[in-house]
């Protein structure tokens, strides 16, 4: 299977299994292949690809984002939100979850989210925004802001990349 960066795709059970991190937002078992996510290139590794949870409970992750924007405030610091980005997927308003973003192999993908015989794709202004943001936080988490995902992320790509050699 080839990933093509701006589409959307499930992953496999088993790599919930294999990697049992307790953050990570687990398939659902109700006869829908839930969630899908959001997936672009890892820079530095040619075999990983980054995975954002992507959900429609939009209220749910707007209030979450308007009192991370309300704290800031509050610190008088200029408001910004990395984690959580908010877009249309097939016509229907969606919360990026950048939070929760994780690294995958290959493998571990098990299809593409197609609807209506149709791949669904991104618009490419909200893949810009998405990739910068998600490298963004990446950066931070790099730089010791560790708490800015909530999957062990570390732990992961190093279980991946050591699988890989």
């Amino acid at each position: 299977m080839q990933i093509n960066i701006g589409y959307f795709y499930f992953i496999k059970d088993l790599f919930f299994e294999v990697i049992d991190d307790k953050e990570l937002m687990q398939n659902k078992e109700n006869g829908n292949k839930r969630p899908c996510y959001y997936c672009f290139k890892s820079k530095k590794y040619d075999n990983i690809i980054w995975f954002i949870p992507v959900s429609t409970k939009v209220e749910k992750y707007q209030k979450i984002y308007d009192n991370k924007i309300k704290k800031q405030i509050k610190l008088g610091k200029k408001p910004s939100v990395d984690t959580i980005v908010f877009g249309d997927v097939a016509n229907t308003y969606s919360a990026f979850l950048i939070q929760n973003m994780f690294p995958v192999t290959i493998e571990y993908v098990e299809s593409q989210y197609i609807k209506n015989k149709v791949p669904i794709r991104l618009s490419n202004s909200l893949q810009t925004e998405i990739i910068y943001k998600a490298n963004k936080v990446l950066s931070l988490h790099k730089h010791g802001m560790k708490n800015i995902v909530f999957p062990n992320i570390d732990r992961i790509l190093n279980q991946l990349v050591k699988k890989q050699k």
